[in-house]
């Protein structure tokens, strides 16, 4: 794998990282609800998640989720369960800042771990994405656990970085809203999560062909 391979890689992942997706609305829900640092404990989740994915790419598992149907929609429904059960949960937060912080320490940390690992790993699209992606840019005729961790490595630093500019933006935020604004800040994602979740129970590979 040439730098400019992995250049085109960073640009061409960039783009797509930054578009709205599930893990960026938790990143800027998190950082509004439970400030920058609580955050930070679902952004490791996102990430690993990811590794998981890219690891499970490189060792052909993409190629049996597009192969067993079953598999698929399994995963997809799983994923889209997800999502809309913790839109639901942010559509009747009750926005008030003392009880947002209920759950304290290790408890809130883990929580919001598991909470973006699960939304990062059960989604279906993600995976067969990065099976159709990632090949593309590694060289067949070099070692290829090398060239794929190094993709893993620029698809973190991005990640982290996207992230962490949304959990930013909702930090902000923390310190404007207030009561009633704050309950319309969770409606808004809840519901954009429950959106998302609709359309990926609605989503058909045969879509983009």
């Amino acid at each position: 794998m040439t730098l400019a391979t992995l250049l085109l890689f960073l640009i061409s992942s960039a783009a797509i990282i930054a578009m709205p997706g599930p893990t960026v609305l938790l990143a800027l829900h998190n950082g509004s609800n439970h400030g920058v640092r609580a955050a930070a404990w679902g952004m490791a989740g996102a990430v690993l998640a990811d590794a998981v994915l890219v690891t499970a790419v490189a060792c052909g598992l993409g190629i049996l989720l597009q192969a067993s149907e079953t598999l698929f929609q399994a995963v997809k429904w799983v994923g889209a369960g997800y999502l809309v059960w913790l839109g639901w949960k942010m559509l009747r937060s009750s926005g008030t800042l003392a009880e947002v912080p209920v759950q304290q320490g290790s408890s809130r940390s883990a929580g919001l771990f598991v909470r973006c690992f699960v939304v990062a790993l059960t989604n279906p699209k993600a995976l067969l994405f990065m099976s159709a992606f990632l090949p593309q840019f590694i060289d067949s005729t070099q070692p290829q656990l090398p060239q794929y961790a190094a993709l893993a490595v620029v698809l973190t630093l991005l990640n982290v970085s996207i992230m962490l500019f949304y959990a930013l933006c909702g930090a902000r935020l923390l310190s404007r809203l207030q009561g009633g604004h704050l309950r319309a800040f969770n409606r808004v994602t809840g519901g954009l999560l429950m959106t998302l979740g609709g359309v990926l129970a609605f989503y058909r590979r045969g879509a983009n062909h």
